[in-house]
């Protein structure tokens, strides 16, 4: 159930479709979404655009916020702080959890690897829930 509802919300991300992006992984706290580093998704130097790192993250830690939301709710994103350590080639892997659940406001954290085995950003931020009115 809590799968499907992921998949659900992530099916209608026009950003993830537009990265090629894949949602690879889904556990309780914990979601992990990958891309391929693409000619569209690169900058001028031919690496991963932070743009693409950041939207992974953030995406992977806000549906980790999902998994742990009672039916009825989805969450938007109030602050994300993302550090770059290293440039984004290949495949990227965006691991997303949840640090500490809440009613008002949900802590998160994300991790971006490469397939070369390189860490490409970390990432902290808030997540907040959103009662969805049908």
């Amino acid at each position: 159930m809590m799968r499907d509802r992921i998949e659900a919300s992530f099916a209608r991300q026009g950003m993830m479709r537009t990265l090629g992006a894949s949602l690879e992984h889904v556990g309780e706290g914990v979601v992990r979404i990958a891309a391929n580093v693409t000619e569209a998704s690169a900058q001028q130097h031919g690496v991963g655009h932070a743009g693409l790192t950041f939207s992974l993250a953030d995406s992977a830690a806000g549906y980790a916020a999902l998994t742990v939301m009672e039916q009825g709710f989805e969450v938007v994103t109030s602050e994300f702080r993302i550090t770059l350590l290293a440039p984004a080639r290949g495949r990227l892997v965006a691991m997303g959890r949840v640090i500490r659940p809440g009613r008002r406001l949900i802590a998160v954290a994300a991790d971006v690897h490469g397939d070369d085995g390189a860490h490409v950003a970390t990432a902290l931020g808030t997540m907040v829930p959103v009662e969805v009115r049908t």
